[in-house]
């Protein structure tokens, strides 16, 4: 799997179609987020916009590899491998990125609350916004590894879904990505940091699942 992730990553780098999502989630932390915010809406703003932003990345390493590049590597490794290697590549860059904007609020954003009167400790918000982060990443990487080949091999399709369930799983109220954001929001008005540990659990259970079926599906398919 070493070997695999390092291959899939070189694909993706070399792509360069990693631009898209990283300047895109860029530019929504250069809108969204200012120095002075309240540090606990601004963990949940960065958290939220990693969601779309791994979902794409799956997408995009799921689908940069030429044809007869994958069925090599099938052919090599097991094409339900070669499968995981690409969607984990998405996650890791994803928890990078995530890593990034979170340690950014972390120097610019106010620890206090809404009405900038109440304290907030720093290290237990960072730990919030980082599991936060996790959740959606998580949660995003579930959505393109359901909305993306195997599952779905036409563009027009996958793209769709994607873009579709992104929004769901983002404004749903039961969506554990919808509960730690607002978790997050909430915290930032009442002063309390509430770590999201049961939502990040259920998206472990559901990143897990995707990409079982996925893997799977892809195995049968090949």
């Amino acid at each position: 799997m070493t070997a695999l992730l390092r291959y899939q990553a070189a694909l993706l780098v070399r792509s360069q179609r990693w631009l898209s999502p990283v300047l895109l989630y860029a530019a929504f932390m250069g809108i969204a987020v200012r120095a002075g915010d309240p540090i606990l809406d601004s963990f949940g703003y960065a958290a939220a916009a990693l969601l779309p932003v791994a979902a794409w990345l799956v997408r995009v390493c799921t689908s940069t590899e030429p044809a007869a590049a994958r069925t090599c590597a099938a052919a090599a490794a097991g094409p339900a491998r070669v499968h995981l290697a690409s969607v984990l590549t998405a996650l890791l860059g994803a928890l990078a990125l995530g890593t990034v904007g979170t340690l950014y609020v972390a120097l610019i954003g106010d620890p206090h609350t809404a009405d900038h009167r109440t304290g907030i400790p720093l290290g237990r918000a960072t730990a919030a916004g980082l599991l936060a982060a996790l959740a959606c990443a998580l949660l995003g990487t579930a959505v393109g590894a359901l909305c993306n080949r195997p599952l779905l091999r036409g563009p027009g399709w996958a793209v769709s879904a994607t873009a579709v369930t992104t929004l769901l799983v983002l404004v749903a109220g039961a969506s554990p990505a919808n509960a730690a954001v607002s978790g997050l929001v909430e915290g930032s008005h009442t002063g309390a940091v509430p770590l999201p540990l049961l939502p990040l659990a259920v998206t472990c259970l559901a990143a897990a699942g995707a990409i079982a079926l996925a893997c799977a599906l892809s195995s049968r398919r090949t």
